[in-house]
């Protein structure tokens, strides 16, 4: 079982390696690197190429590790309790199956994405050490073990906004996706927009490049983002050309693309205003 990229999904050399060797060693895949580099896509691409089906489990700052595991609705017991409910009489009634429940009951090996782990608390990762480790869980509640049938090939990823655990990484195996070169991005606009002008593409990565080179620059334009403002400059029929920066104005054609908030947009404003004053 080897991931080889896929068509749809441009992935270099050590990319694929590093998700090899997590499958072979059977640990958690950590990838961190920044937004929109393509690390939950990167999921969803091992789990087609590998003709596998995806759990994805969407962390947010609120979500806390049990949940993963499942959750016991004791309230909802209590009043059906109260009302004379038959399903009162099995307690299975009032648990909910959480993401890694589904992935170890699943009777095929499964991909499981645990998406954004950095959002969390920070005692998230240490609370799931042992299940993601052992691939077993007990269940309280119904006095049973909860025992992975095949082992899920496990994905995290993480945009660097707090440190995990050294317990956590210490069992993971871990790849960092760096921001692509221009002939890499070159290639991943070529897989989403096929027939794509090459001048407009390398008059629009020419500029995207120098925009994210600006210094003081609060957010640096992504990938994604590379690819909607690509996309907007077809449909608006932009010219080559008209990419050029000049000193009458630094802000890149459509920049609501690429520039996502104002800090970033008064930089460009100033930049453009010092520019004209030297001319």
């Amino acid at each position: 079982m080897r991931f080889e990229g896929t068509a749809r999904y441009v992935a270099d050399k050590d990319l694929m390696v590093a998700v090899n060797a997590a499958i072979r060693l059977e640990r958690p895949l950590l990838v961190k690197g920044e937004p929109g580099t393509g690390k939950t896509e990167l999921a969803r691409q091992v789990a087609g190429a590998l003709d596998l089906e995806l759990i994805e489990w969407h962390v947010k700052s609120t979500t806390r590790a049990q949940q993963g595991l499942y959750e016991y609705d004791a309230v909802s017991r209590l009043r059906d309790s109260q009302l004379g409910d038959e399903r009162f009489n099995d307690i299975r009634n009032y648990i909910k199956r959480g993401k890694l429940w589904d992935a170890f009951a699943s009777d095929k090996k499964v991909v499981l994405l645990i998406d954004e782990i950095d959002k969390a608390d920070i005692e998230f990762p240490n609370d799931l050490l042992q299940e993601l480790d052992r691939n077993e869980f007990f269940v309280y509640e119904t006095g049973e073990t909860i025992r992975a049938q095949n082992r899920p090939i496990v994905i995290i990823t993480s945009n660097n906004e707090k440190e995990l655990p050294d317990a956590f990484l210490r069992r993971c195996f871990f790849h960092y996706i760096r921001f692509p070169e221009a002939e890499t991005l070159s290639q991943i606009v070529e897989v989403h927009y096929p027939g794509i002008k090459q001048r407009l593409v390398s008059a629009a990565l020419s500029r995207f490049y120098e925009v994210r080179e600006v210094p003081g620059l609060k957010k640096k334009p992504s990938t994604s983002e590379a690819l909607d403002w690509i996309r907007l400059l077809v449909a608006d029929d932009i010219e080559p050309e008209d990419l050029r920066a000049d000193a009458k104005n630094a802000l890149p054609k459509l920049h609501g693309a690429l520039l996502k908030n104002e800090q970033d947009v008064h930089l460009f404003e100033k930049l453009a205003f010092m520019a004209r004053r030297q001319g």
